[in-house]
């Protein structure tokens, strides 16, 4: 029979590592915590040189979790890196009730403004960025508040569009597709703005294709003809334990909740992103610059 010291101790421990893992998942890992994920792939169907892209998926910009002077960080560290280009996945804005200071688009936009790689910087829309443009969800479409601000900044967005880069037999396609989950049309109902056959249509030429799409969920329906497709939104499920999350928002759950995915010949990187949505509680998966590089198959 257990003593009364044994329950009165086994109470304090599970006390206190309820009392840790609360203090780390709310104040420790998202708001203090941040590493740079690697993933080194080689596509079947890449075609072009070694290409490094660093990623910076859904800042959620909010204190406490996300300040500016904190973006200013990861800026610095993101243009360390040596990128060849440097891509936002969108939700710049934070996505959560618990925001206790807000963060002008404005200065996030100066600040995004401030990423240098050799290819550029450009950026792409999120769910999170149409749902809080009132005026866009009442007209059901663009233009975009965020987008708008970004372009004047200096990011340039690709909404359902592709422009190529690169010289010589290094030249890829870069294509960035608008959100799929844009236009809110009744309760837990939306509609996407993505035109994935108009996007790929614009692409002239055989040279290879990297998809920007801010939700992994359209990655089944991606073409061979793109060699990489490059995801946030679902931030790893925010709680991940042993490579598994109880809560993803995605339709296919943990197939495409986070990192390398090769499906045929495709490949699909998810990023675990920088903020928090519904909560600001992040737990295993801890904020990240995301570098892909790519080398053709050996």
């Amino acid at each position: 029979m257990i003593s009364r010291r044994k329950f009165l101790r086994g109470l304090l421990g599970t006390f206190l590592a309820g009392l840790f893992t609360a203090t780390y998942g709310f104040v420790i890992e998202p708001a203090l915590r941040l590493k740079v994920k690697r993933w080194r792939i080689e596509p079947p169907l890449w075609t072009g040189g070694a290409l490094k892209i660093a990623v910076l998926a859904d800042l959620h910009m909010g204190e406490p979790t996300v300040s500016l002077a904190r973006l200013r960080r990861i800026v610095a560290r993101t243009n360390a890196l040596g990128a060849d280009i440097i891509l936002v996945l969108g939700d710049l804005e934070a996505g959560h009730r618990f925001v206790t200071r807000k963060v002008p688009m404005k200065d996030t936009a100066e600040v995004l403004a401030g990423l240098e790689a050799p290819l550029g910087r450009y950026a792409i829309l999120g769910n999170h960025d149409w749902w809080h443009d009132r005026a866009a969800q009442a007209r059901g479409g663009g233009p975009n508040r965020i987008g708008e601000i970004l372009a004047a900044a200096g990011v340039p967005v690709l909404q359902n569009r592709a422009i190529k880069l690169g010289t010589g037999a290094g030249a890829f396609w870069l294509a960035g597709l608008d959100d799929q989950l844009a236009i809110g049309i009744g309760p837990g109902r939306f509609r996407g703005l993505d035109d994935l056959p108009g996007t790929l249509a614009g692409i002239t030429d055989d040279a290879p294709v990297i998809l920007m799409a801010h939700e992994p969920d359209i990655f089944p329906k991606v073409p061979d003809r793109v060699a990489v497709t490059l995801s946030g939104h679902t931030h790893g499920g925010q709680l991940r334990l042993f490579g598994w999350s109880p809560v993803v928002p995605s339709a296919y759950g943990n197939r495409f909740a986070y990192g390398h995915v090769r499906e045929g010949k495709r490949d699909l990187v998810v990023s675990g992103g920088i903020g928090c949505s519904i909560l600001p509680f992040r737990l295993g998966v801890v904020p990240e610059i995301t570098l892909v590089e790519i080398g053709p198959p050996t």
